[in-house]
């Protein structure tokens, strides 16, 4: 009995021995989420998004956040590939362009249960931004749509109505107009015109609607044409910055540096209500994404709430951003008119049908530039869309 009992120490002894040469157990690693975006550099969206990621670091020392800059023109494309490869990042942030499209193909993870009781404070338009058949496949970080931005030196009173926009454009005031499909859609509504019914089927034939808001809208090209006024927002940037262009049509992403250039002149207002209505932009939702290969998703899903959070958003906010998150204080007039301004937007659609209305009515210049008449081009677009 006594031997058993030496045996005994000496093991535990050894063991204490053994245990004491090789130190402590080693600290766990931090789990390492990789976050890919497409924010130009030196913009003001990557400038707002760097002082939020450094805040990150000090507020979620338990996370390492590894971030990769990618062109917005390969974002997708390189995020696809090396998704379908088996790699890619934790997570990405994005317009939810292409939402629809990457959820169908497997290629965002549904993180539905993964958010589940954690988005109550989000607006309900921003949720349904982030939503593909009753599934929810984002974060939702804010809210992007086309609005009318002027400068109050050249154009102290914005464009209500068209026919206020119209008069302006007639007496020679100068004024970009962004003449492609995703930027005039809110003007379809103006006039009475829709695109889809309930099913998702295209009906833009029914109705004059969207022929007399193309009637119209080829009326101010003429014009702009004429007087050799820029016709896209690319084109607009240098004059409306410069002075030379009282207003232009683009979207909150173009605020940071409108607002630096113009500072306290630039004013925001919505698209010019028609004779039918008010115009209905479409509503995009930028969205933090999972990647389904992660091996992180909760510690990404910790990030994406956290760089939507009210703080967070404080930060984005002056880059144009409209926060999602509904408890982030919007004191900014320009931000309080884009809000305003959103709530007349129409949610971007995550349906296949979608593609029909880009293929078959974005050759604009059909009737801009080649003199099809409005009424044809609805027709052949309609016809296409359905075939």
């Amino acid at each position: 009995m006594k031997r058993t009992i030496f045996v005994l120490i000496s093991i535990l002894m050894a063991g204490t021995l053994l245990l004491t040469a090789c130190g402590p157990a080693p600290t766990p690693a931090k789990p390492t989420v990789t976050f890919w975006h497409a924010y130009g550099t030196g913009s003001a969206e990557e400038t707002a998004l760097t002082a939020v990621l450094a805040q990150a670091a000090i507020d979620m020392p338990d996370l390492t956040i590894n971030v990769l800059q990618v062109p917005f023109n390969d974002i997708y494309n390189k995020y696809r590939t090396d998704v379908a490869a088996g790699g890619g990042p934790d997570m990405f942030v994005a317009p939810n362009d292409s939402l629809g499209d990457d959820a169908r193909a497997g290629l965002i993870a549904d993180i539905t249960d993964l958010v589940s009781g954690k988005l109550n404070d989000y607006a309900p338009l921003s949720v349904e931004g982030m939503t593909v058949g009753g599934k929810i496949y984002g974060v939702p970080e804010s809210l992007k749509a086309v609005v009318f931005w002027y400068n109050k030196d050249l154009l102290p009173t914005p464009p209500a109505t068209t026919a206020d926009l119209q008069a302006l454009f007639e007496g020679g005031t100068p004024i970009t107009i962004t003449f492609g499909c995703y930027h005039l859609w809110g003007f379809y509504n103006a006039f009475g015109g829709q695109i889809f019914d309930s099913n998702w089927k295209i009906i833009a034939d029914q109705g004059t609607g969207v022929v007399d808001a193309m009637t119209y809208l080829n009326n101010l090209y003429q014009i702009a044409k004429t007087n050799g006024w820029p016709r896209t927002d690319s084109d607009g940037l240098a004059p409306f910055t410069e002075g030379t262009v009282a207003a232009i049509t683009n979207g909150n992403w173009a605020m940071g540096d409108y607002k630096a250039a113009l500072g306290d002149k630039l004013g925001v207002a919505p698209i010019p209500a028609g004779p039918s209505g008010v115009a209905q932009p479409l509503l995009g939702v930028d969205g933090y994404y999972i990647n389904p290969n992660s091996a992180n998703k909760d510690a990404a899903i910790k990030v994406a709430l956290y760089l939507t959070g009210a703080s967070a958003e404080k930060m984005m906010m002056g880059a144009g951003h409209v926060p999602a998150i509904t408890t982030a204080s919007i004191t900014d007039p320009l931000l309080q008119g884009l809000s305003e301004a959103f709530k007349n937007g129409y949610v971007r659609p995550q349906v296949p049908q979608l593609g029909n209305y880009w293929s078959n009515f974005c050759g604009m210049d059909q009737v801009f530039e080649k003199g099809v008449t409005p009424a044809l081009w609805v027709s052949e677009g309609t016809a296409n869309a359905n075939k």
